[in-house]
């Protein structure tokens, strides 16, 4: 049988090695890290010492990083209008991109009637003129303001440090889901200026079914979405997933310390990838923004993703078409919508994304199967032309 070829990092990163490890020796270990004894601690060192590794991934502190159940929990975690209402008055509105990740667009907490799309422009970048002149618009109603660090599906980083400037000159708060960016890029959330952000273990490396949310300021309090307990500080309750939680630190310190030459590797390959799509007749996405390392987004005219996708598996190889969250609809993505391209076009987009295992042959794979289809698709249509 031959050996498949997964290009769908994006949607789950294959288990890294260190994960693995720390995910077996966490198995075989019995103790709630609530507990007092012996057991019980030494699962609670594990969690902590996986928080300190998430934390130090994103420049965070330790003690502000809530451990979730993924990265859509996180979000929904995140986005409520009685953050912080400890402190100040609850957030009127809720600001999001409209090319954010469907569990970033459903709202969180808040009413459907207070939450609003920001446009973003041809290259999918976020408008950051439409972005202040709303805030402006909203005069004393506080605005909480949810940017994703760079997008699933094409790849474009978003200017998010600049976006947060600007909210905070508003008296608003910033909410980031990194994801994506998780593991490509370098984050630091001071840096960025973000206020919250949202991780998911299995985008790095590590099992499906672990998260983190962030903050950058301890005093930030966050309204508890699951409650019961006093676990995560109490602000998420029941008890910790220790061995998936192991496996998120194991990862987390695995892409710091390889950071820079996994992302040098992805380049060289993405670049690969690129020239030998275009070779092909392919439009590609977002190509003129600053994009992650790992990703592309591209259509081959006249053909549909969900056909393309099928070939690709037949021949081996794992690819998407979008979102792995919306990968059952038809429609268009939401993603080229907002970026204002045809639909005709948005229908054949396909999303190809990488990692620090993809090797050059892999890639090639994938360019010997759409050079096969895209010569099929031509052949097709002048034979239409000619009938």
């Amino acid at each position: 049988m031959v050996a498949r070829t997964y290009l769908d990092w994006n949607a789950s990163a294959p288990l890294r090695v260190e994960a693995h490890a720390a995910l077996s020796a966490a198995l075989a270990l019995t103790g709630n890290p609530s507990s007092v004894h012996h057991e019980g601690r030494a699962a609670r060192q594990i969690v902590e010492d996986a928080r300190g590794a998430v934390a130090a991934l994103v420049g965070a502190d330790a003690r502000n990083v809530i451990f979730t159940a993924g990265g859509t929990e996180a979000n929904a975690l995140a986005l409520t209008p009685r953050l912080d209402a400890g402190r100040r008055q609850p957030f009127d509105r809720l600001l999001v991109s409209a090319i954010e990740h469907p569990s970033v667009l459903a709202g969180g907490r808040f009413a459907p009637t207070a939450v609003e799309n920001i446009p973003v422009d041809a290259n999918g970048m976020v408008d950051l003129g439409a972005l202040q002149r709303r805030l402006e618009a909203l005069g004393d109603q506080r605005a909480l303001v949810s940017l994703m660090a760079a997008n699933n599906e094409t790849g474009v980083i978003q200017p998010v440090a600049e976006a947060a400037g600007i909210v905070h000159r508003h008296g608003g708060l910033v909410h980031v889901d990194a994801v994506q960016a998780a593991g490509r890029i370098a984050l630091d959330i001071a840096a960025l200026g973000a206020d919250l952000l949202t991780l998911s273990a299995h985008k790095i490396g590590g099992t499906q079914g672990a998260g983190a949310l962030v903050k950058r300021d301890e005093s930030l309090q966050i309204d508890p979405l699951i409650r019961g307990g006093g676990q995560e500080r109490g602000s998420r309750a029941g008890t910790e997933n220790v061995a998936a939680i192991a496996a998120f630190g194991a990862a987390a310190a695995a892409v710091k310390t390889n950071l820079a030459a996994e992302s040098a590797h992805m380049v060289e390959l993405r670049d690969r990838l690129e020239a030998g799509l275009r070779a092909g007749g392919a439009v590609i996405f977002g190509a003129a923004a600053a994009r992650l390392p790992n990703t592309t987004l591209a259509a081959m005219p006249g053909a549909r993703a969900e056909t393309l996708v099928i070939a690709f598996d037949l021949d081996g190889v794992a690819i998407s078409s979008g979102s792995a969250c919306s990968s059952g609809k038809v429609a268009p993505s939401h993603v080229l919508a907002a970026m204002g391209v045809a639909a005709e076009l948005a229908r054949g987009a396909v999303r190809v994304s990488i990692g620090a295992a993809t090797t050059e042959a892999e890639i090639d794979r994938l360019l010997k199967v759409w050079q096969t289809l895209a010569k099929s698709l031509s052949s097709g249509m002048k034979q239409g032309l000619a009938a």
